[in-house]
């Protein structure tokens, strides 16, 4: 009998989805490639051969929450209105975060030191939220600065889901307080016009 294959595209998943898990509660430091591996019900040398050692492991798990993130918030349309647009985005995020809830602690949880300011790749997934506020600016719907607004929304984005994940906030609870604490959070960075006539129509009978 030959010897099991180590490098085949199940075993592959199987480390990637353990990896995920182990991630997701543990510190990265306590992670051994044994440990690794026997949670996967593989070996050692499938780590190894398919992603160089534990760090090209964990590396791929980030990658991989990086483009689920970026493919889920990319896949927003935009429209002629920029504050619906950007709360489809922060609604967005909120739900890839709320369905991949490993994936969105590894990738925010401090397995991976997360930089805020630092320069924005071609596949980021804060490149959409950037190109909504710019169209927002350009339109006279928010003023400020692009990266304290954009940081500001993910600041706020990122409280709620980690909330929500926790199970700090009920179901009920949770829709309404994000749905009231993005649209206050936009309304902060609106033009005092808009804003006006957001807080007129907030009033109307």
């Amino acid at each position: 009998m030959g010897r099991p294959r180590t490098n085949d595209d199940t075993v592959r998943e199987r480390l990637v989805a353990c990896a995920t898990e182990m991630l997701a509660i543990r510190p990265r430091e306590s992670l051994t490639v044994r440990a690794l591996a026997t949670a996967a019900g593989t070996s050692t040398t499938a780590v190894y051969s398919l992603f160089g050692g534990k760090d090209g492991l964990i590396g791929e798990v980030r990658n991989r929450a990086v483009a689920g993130l970026f493919q889920n918030v990319s896949a927003v349309p935009t429209s002629d209105d920029p504050l619906a647009d950007l709360y489809a985005l922060a609604a967005a995020y909120r739900r890839w975060g709320c369905e991949h809830r490993h994936l969105y602690t590894v990738l925010f949880g401090g397995v991976q030191s997360f930089d805020p300011s630092g320069p924005v790749g071609t596949s980021d997934p804060i490149r959409p939220l950037l190109a909504a506020i710019d169209h927002a600016l350009a339109e006279s719907v928010l003023a400020g600065d692009v990266t304290f607004i954009a940081l500001s929304i993910w600041v706020t984005l990122h409280g709620l889901v980690t909330l929500e994940l926790a199970g700090a906030l009920d179901a009920a609870t949770a829709e309404t307080t994000f749905r009231s604490t993005i649209q206050a959070t936009l309304r902060g960075w609106t033009t005092p016009a808009v804003f006006s006539s957001l807080r007129h129509a907030d009033t109307a009978p």
